[in-house]
Formats: C-alpha cells, structure tokens, sequence
C-alpha cells in the first residue's frame, strides 16, 4: 500500500510553511472547498436515490391498476340515488385484453349503477371493437356512457358502441333515473364540444353529470347548471416527479392549456364546478408511466342530507 494521504486542510508544518507552500490559498478557502465537495458528493447520493425511487415505482406500483373509491355529495342528488354507484374508466389507449378483462372481473364485484367510458380507446378497429366486447361485460344496472377522446375516431368508436349495446354522447344528454340527466360532449381538439346543447334537455331540479374527455373544456364554456364533471386526458402527467410536478403539463401547452390544474384528481372549472380527473387506465405508446399510476375510478354518489 502506498502512504496515506491526508485529506484535512492543515499547513504542513505550521502556519508559517503553509503560507510559505501556498501563498495564495488560505486555511478557510481550503476549508470550504472541502465543504463543497463534501455537499456535492451527498448530492450526488441523494440525486441517485431518487432516480432509483422513481425507477421502482415505474417498474412496479405504476404498471398496476388504482381502483381509486371517491364520493360526492350533492343537495341535487335525489334521495332514493343515495348510495348510486359510478365507474368511470378512460384512456385505456395500449391496456392488452387481459389486462381489460381484469378490470371487468374487478368491477363486477362492485355492483356498478352506471359505467363512463371517457374517450382515447385502443388505437385500430379491431382492438377497437375487441376493447368495447369486453367492457361491455360489465354488469350495470343504467347502462354503458361514454364519449370520445382526442385519439379516438368517433365513427369508428361510436359505431363499435352501438354494436355491443352501449350508448355514445355526443353534445346529447340522456335521462337515466328522475331527476338525474347525463351529457356528454365531443373531443375538444377533433371536433366542436358544447356544452350547452348537452344538457338542453335538462330540467332545472336535474342532478347533471358531464362527461368530457378533456377538462379544458370546463375553461372555457359555461358550465354553471352542472353538478359535477368527469374527465381523464392528462394521465396524472404521465412522467411527473414524487406526482407532485409534470413537466409535460408545465414545460408546454401541447396538452392542456391550464398546467397542473388538471393533474390529477378534484379540480373546479372556472364557474367553481366540481372536476374529476381521472388518470386513465392504459399507457399511451408504451410508454412507461412514472408517479402517475392508472386508475379506474369508483364513485359513490351521496345525497346531502342522508345518513
């Protein structure tokens, strides 16, 4: 082994010799370059652990499905629907059929009152039609809802809906209990969503619930006679950071025009209305999601004033 060489900043043989050797350096200098190196080095530590964090939440708890339970409470709400169970489920995008499958299996033990397909299916009309087959396995007591999303070709999506005895919304509305009206509006980016003609069938005393795939939607028309809003889109960001912050929602506008308003979860749109957001339940391309798990969305619909 060679001689050990000390790593403290001492003068070799006093003060005198050390001003002597390095003239221009002082004690306290080499003192914080030390310091800075030190801090660099658990930097370094720490950059690493965070890295791995974000690489094992990638490679395990963001490939499995969330079945994320919420509630809502409402004055609006009847009081027989107290209790009214809602699934929402959207941008399945690359989800294989097993993995769909599972979800159906799941979700059957929940006794669901009424399904939300929320838009951005599989890509194809065969995993199209394959995708719809096997949702509309799921045991509803109101029926099967949804709407387009910005991947989706309407046509095709609405067409293979029909086939299996689901029911499209497209700036339309439906009655699905007294007292409570459904709408849904088409994709903000492909077509021209509108909100006022989905609900003009509405009657005043309605629980309204609105479907749109994108939330931006709820920015930027009025939204004041709807009780609560359903959307997906923003995949929780996707890739986000500890799913605190999204740099594809923040660093650019290519998805949504609000930033993080609509990250993740309740939001309000601009008229102070309440907005889900869903994750979605696939992965767009493959790509892996990272702190922003997929979700299939339970809700419990609870009429104010009920025990």
């Amino acid at each position: 082994m060679g001689p050990h060489k000390s790593t403290k900043c001492i003068p070799p043989r006093g003060a005198s010799l050390w001003r002597a050797h390095a003239p221009n350096i002082s004690y306290e200098r080499c003192f914080e370059v030390k310091q800075i190196k030190r801090a660099c080095k658990y930097m370094l530590i720490l950059g690493l652990i965070v890295i791995l964090v974000h690489v094992v939440s990638c490679l395990t708890l963001d490939k499995r499905i969330e079945y994320k339970e919420i509630s809502f409470d409402s004055a609006k709400a009847p009081a027989e629907m107290d209790g009214y169970k809602i699934v929402l489920i959207t941008d399945t995008h690359a989800i294989t059929a097993q993995e769909l499958e599972n979800v159906v299996i799941r979700i059957n033990r929940w006794e669901t009152d009424l399904l939300i397909l929320g838009g951005d299916f599989p890509s194809g009309i065969e995993a199209l039609k394959r995708s719809m087959e096997i949702l509309s396995k799921i045991e509803t007591t109101d029926g099967i809802y949804g709407v387009e999303g910005n991947h989706d070709n309407h046509i095709e999506l609405f067409a293979a809906m029909g086939q299996y005895s689901m029911h499209p919304l497209s700036n339309s509305g439906a009655r699905i209990r007294e007292r409570f009206y459904l709408a849904g509006v088409e994709d903000l980016w492909n077509r021209s969503p509108n909100v006022e003609k989905a609900i003009q069938q509405a009657h005043a005393d309605d629980f309204v619930l609105l479907v749109s795939h994108n939330p931006d939607v709820t920015m930027k028309q009025d939204t004041t006679t709807v009780d609560l809003i359903l959307s997906g889109h923003t995949h929780g960001g996707h890739i986000t950071f500890f799913g605190i912050w999204a740099p594809a929602l923040t660093l650019r506008n290519s998805i949504t025009d609000y930033g993080q308003r609509f990250l993740s979860g309740w939001a309000v749109s601009r008229d102070g209305v309440p907005v889900y957001v869903s994750h979605g339940a696939g992965t767009f391309e493959n790509i892996p999601r990272v702190f922003a798990r997929p979700q299939v969305i339970l809700i419990t619909l609870r009429a104010a004033g009920n025990p």
